[in-house]
């Protein structure tokens, strides 16, 4: 049988990629050798909010008193309800994919896909003929070559999401998305969590200072962070593992129930038959043309296999782009400089665009306006006043540079910012943008109004 387009896998890049195919009119299909939407909708994104969402209202219920309210016993976690309930949400999800290519004629094919030549894919025993191929079989855990994945005393974030046991104490290694995320769930679970990072700072692809909020919150709460701290080797025991740490102050000892490894993923190339069919590739990752066509004609990627940001949002923009100029559509590129990063602890985290040090480093001259929610009304009301809004602006033409949030909320409030960015917003129309009151977002016209040094407060 053959097709217009067929896709390897069915994650963020895969399944948008063929819905928006089969718009198109192309006779479109998706191999995937595990369940219908990828790590994102099974293992990552989505699970992992509705974890976190448990663990919100857990906090909610413990403090309830200080919203006047009295509940009787202690708030308690259900682990195999509240992991029930994660698993449940993910399978929902993955329905509405399978409702999505059904409505849309979308032929799924199940089983491991690989490359034999241009134009040619198999399936186990299956030869599938196809105009277009395009990768997305996005990625999956690393691990530090001292501290591999066991799936017992050393996870990965699959094991982590899925525990039959509150372990007393946890070792996180790396503190990006997934591992600050995880460690923040554990720790409202009531484990003991000791948060390890390489580099100088937590969430080390964020401002500095909001990873200066993000530390003083998380030791606040009682998360222990170990930064410049690099894992050397892992002893593992019956009923724990002892973790050799090398810190600025010397080799410290780290001893802990559970280790979550959380130093990022490597991208699903390997024994795919790329590099055999030609496709150039470095580090596993696979180089792509502005049309996201690899070296090889009609053949195609995107997502985390690029050696673009693992976002599954970033993986979706790059797999309409690559469909779209498949069908002949005038398209723009996609703006890397203006892809927004979150991180779902509590408290929460936005970005898009320049850090203040990157600014520097460029030598633009900047203003900056930082409102903190101490003085947000609606933060006070909430009982949510941790955290700011950071922006940066081009002093020169007073274009908006970037946008720092953390604080309640802000994954929420990141998306109008990077619409303002794309469209080349200035500091005084945030300022004279009328926001609700009162909202945590009127946090973004106050801090455009403090790079104006026109404070409305």
């Amino acid at each position: 049988m053959s097709y217009d387009l067929v896709i390897i896998g069915s994650g963020p890049a895969g399944y948008v990629a063929a819905v928006r195919a089969a718009q198109l009119g192309f006779r479109t299909a998706v191999i995937e050798k595990g369940p219908i939407g990828g790590v994102c909708l099974n293992w990552g994104c989505i699970p992992t909010k509705a974890l976190l969402k448990s663990v919100e209202v857990l906090n909610t219920a413990r403090k309830a008193e200080t919203y006047g309210v009295r509940l009787p016993g202690k708030a308690e976690p259900d682990l195999a309800a509240i992991v029930s309930r994660s698993r449940e949400v993910a399978s929902q999800m993955a329905k509405g994919i399978e409702f999505l290519f059904g409505k849309h004629k979308v032929e799924v094919i199940h089983g491991r896909g690989s490359v034999i030549a241009p134009g040619k894919v198999s399936v186990e025993d299956k030869v599938i003929e196809a105009k277009r191929i395009l990768i997305a079989t996005g990625s999956k855990p690393n691990s530090l070559p001292g501290a591999s994945i066991d799936g017992k005393r050393i996870i990965g974030y699959r094991q982590a999401m899925v525990p039959k046991t509150i372990p007393a104490t946890m070792a996180v290694i790396g503190s990006g998305a997934i591992g600050t995320e995880l460690a923040y769930f554990y720790h409202c679970l009531g484990t003991k969590v000791t948060l390890i990072e390489y580099m100088d700072q937590i969430v080390p692809t964020e401002d500095e200072n909001v990873a200066a909020q993000l530390s003083r919150s998380f030791r606040k709460a009682g998360i222990k962070i170990m930064t410049s701290a690099g894992v050397k080797s892992a002893e593992k025991f019956v009923k724990g593992c002892r973790l050799e740490v090398e810190t600025r102050k010397g080799t410290e000892f780290i001893e802990a129930d559970v280790v979550l490894s959380a130093v990022g993923v490597v991208p699903n190339t390997a024994n795919m038959g790329l590099e055999e069919a030609g496709v150039q590739m470095t580090r596993g990752r696979i180089i792509v043309d502005k049309n996201f066509m690899t070296s090889v004609s009609g053949i195609y990627a995107a997502g985390d296999v690029l050696p673009t940001p693992a976002l599954a949002h970033l993986a979706s923009a790059e797999a309409l782009c690559c469909v779209e100029r498949m069908a002949g559509l005038e398209v723009p590129d996609v703006d890397y400089d203006n892809i927004p990063g979150c991180i779902y602890a509590t408290p929460e985290i936005a970005s898009v665009g320049l850090r203040e040090k990157d600014a520097k480093k460029k030598g633009i001259d900047i203003r900056i306006g930082k409102y903190y929610f101490t003085a947000s009304g609606k933060a006070a009301a909430a009982g949510e006043r941790d955290g700011f809004v950071k922006l940066i602006f081009d002093a020169a033409d007073n274009r908006l540079l970037g946008a720092h949030i953390i604080g309640a909320h802000a994954t929420e409030m990141i998306g109008g910012l990077v619409a303002s960015r794309g469209m080349q917003i200035r500091d005084h129309d945030l300022v004279h943008s009328v926001f609700p009151h009162p909202t945590m977002s009127e946090g973004i016209m106050e801090a455009a109004a403090i790079a104006c040094d026109q404070i409305t407060q």
